[in-house]
């Protein structure tokens, strides 16, 4: 079996990030794609286009998915897999992160805190995209949800 070759230079993938409008987006998106890649082939058990008996699956693609950050949004190849499908370790624990952002922001409607007063708290926190009709979408149930109240 070949070896392959798992090699970076370093300095000239620097000058082409740094050429970039936003040089460490560029570096997070260039990190993000080789740790998708790496987890893909240990999940299938194999490189991509390489031949292996202990391959467990097979590679069909990329879709395009936008990930926020801190830094700014950058547009992701995620690889798809054939059968079991992947979801990128990273995005994952944000959706973690998500839920229990929108727990604390129902608990605090539920305690009386008004939706002008989350926005404003989200924004101190450093999080821009949160707007009053966020809150309101999540602290209110969609109309088509039916409670049920126990006898």
């Amino acid at each position: 079996m070949a070896q392959k070759n798992h090699t970076t230079n370093l300095t000239e993938l620097l000058l082409q990030c740094v050429t970039q409008p936003y040089p460490m987006l560029s570096m997070l998106e260039w990190l993000c794609s080789q740790l998708m890649e790496a987890e893909v082939s240990q999940q299938l058990g194999a490189e991509k286009s390489e031949r292996s008996e202990r391959r467990s699956g097979y590679r069909c693609g990329y879709r395009p998915r936008r990930l926020d950050t801190r830094m700014g949004t950058m547009y992701l190849m995620v690889p798809k897999v054939r059968h079991g499908g992947y979801i990128p370790f990273f995005v994952t624990e944000r959706k973690r992160s998500e839920a229990a952002l929108i727990q604390v922001v129902q608990e605090a409607f539920v305690q009386g805190v008004s939706t002008r007063k989350m926005e404003k708290l989200a924004k101190s926190l450093g999080i821009e995209s949160l707007s009053r009709s966020q809150v309101s979408e999540m602290t209110y149930p969609a109309p088509s949800a039916t409670i049920s109240k126990s006898p």
